[in-house]
């Protein structure tokens, strides 16, 4: 028990003699033992990285999951170091809801069967974007957190207990210059001996953890590299997907407006919304947005070759018609070509004797 009070009354003599150290160092009425410039520049690189690996780490976490809620909700289940449970991503369940209506309008119809493609897609996408938040939670946010609880933690530690022995040799040197008699100067002079060996001993420690800074620049920069590669291969993949999906559209065109609740799938339409028969197709009065809900009716009207504007063209190559809604060509034929409206200007309608359709614009040479 009396060793017990002495430590502590040992323990607080020493705290109050830093706090009075401290105190007249802020007053400019003490002296402060300063550390080289190199150990400043160490000190002040430290500082800045864990700051800038703190704000980049919740900015990537702010990228990877912009739910607010599902971040607290990750955050508590790691630091209860539970596993965290699978979440599905906002792709695949937005796939999932397109399939399901799907299901309800009739997988038969057109919007139906366009509905289970899109959503097919979605999911693929949702799925990527599931691994590609998964690989970077792993391989980068994982080493900058690491550093922060763990290294980080290390340095702070060190470099308090640097700054206390760096207190307790000016608290030194201070009694040493108001000692008077010989026996109170060899006793500061002795306690100054070996608040120096401590203060250059712990100096020293505190040193080499701050160039170990170098080493973590290194593995963040290597944890960078993997961000990017997995950044890129996501990205890579939502392009392909997409791309597959536009070409899975671009050949069911024809279904896209006739019978799209009726499943009458056998009307062909080019990507202007024209049909190639020049059939009778919805004309949406430009007042009203097509998507419009206020839009009560539609006005049919016969779309017909314009009686001016036609022209002769040669073909320059052989082209082999995609589907019902474009015209095969040979080449060296002259047919006779003119756009409607609403037509990508990549195509123009052709016609050769009873037979009519799309043709590409790249394979004519147009005339007179």
């Amino acid at each position: 028990m009396d060793f017990s009070v002495k430590k502590l009354a040992s323990g607080a003599g020493v705290f109050f003699t830093r706090a009075v150290q401290f105190t007249e160092e802020k007053l400019g009425q003490a002296e402060k033992t300063e550390l080289d410039a190199h150990f400043e520049n160490l000190l002040s690189r430290a500082d800045s990285t864990k700051n800038w690996t703190e704000k980049i780490l919740r900015q990537t976490e702010v990228l990877l999951q912009p739910n607010p809620s599902a971040r607290i909700e990750e955050f508590l289940y790691e630091k209860l170091d539970r596993k965290i449970p699978s979440r599905i991503t906002n792709g695949e369940l937005l796939g999932q809801y397109m399939v399901d209506a799907a299901s309800e309008f009739g997988p038969g119809t057109s919007y139906g069967s366009t509905l289970i493609k899109v959503g097919e897609a979605q999911r693929r996408l949702g799925a990527a974007d599931r691994d590609f938040i998964q690989s970077s939670m792993i391989n980068f946010l994982t080493p900058l957190r690491n550093f922060l609880e763990g290294d980080w933690k290390t340095i702070l530690r060190e470099r308090r207990l640097l700054e206390n022995r760096r207190l307790d040799l000016d608290a030194s040197k201070t009694r040493l210059k108001k000692a008077k008699a010989a026996e109170a100067k060899a006793s500061a002079e002795q306690e100054l001996r070996v608040a120096q060996t401590e203060f250059d001993r712990q100096a020293e420690v505190t040193r080499l953890l701050l160039e170990g800074i170098s080493s973590t620049h290194i593995n963040h920069l290597r944890c960078l590299h993997e961000f990017v590669e997995a950044q890129a291969t996501y990205y890579a993949q939502c392009y392909q997907y997409t791309v597959d999906l536009q070409k899975l559209l671009g050949s069911s065109d024809g279904e896209m407006f006739p019978g799209a609740f009726v499943g009458d799938t056998n009307a062909q339409a080019p990507p202007g919304g024209v049909s190639p028969s020049a059939a009778t197709i919805p004309v949406v009065p430009a007042a009203v947005g097509p998507c419009n809900p206020s839009t009560s009716s539609m006005t049919f009207t016969e779309v017909s070759p314009p009686s001016t504007g036609t022209r002769k063209a040669r073909v320059l190559y052989d082209y082999d018609a995609a589907d019902s809604s474009e015209l095969e060509l040979l080449a060296d034929e002259l047919i006779t070509v003119y756009s409607l409206p609403g037509m990508d200007s990549d195509w123009l309608m052709g016609e050769k004797g009873n037979k009519k359709g799309k043709v590409p614009v790249t394979y004519l040479e147009l005339l007179n």
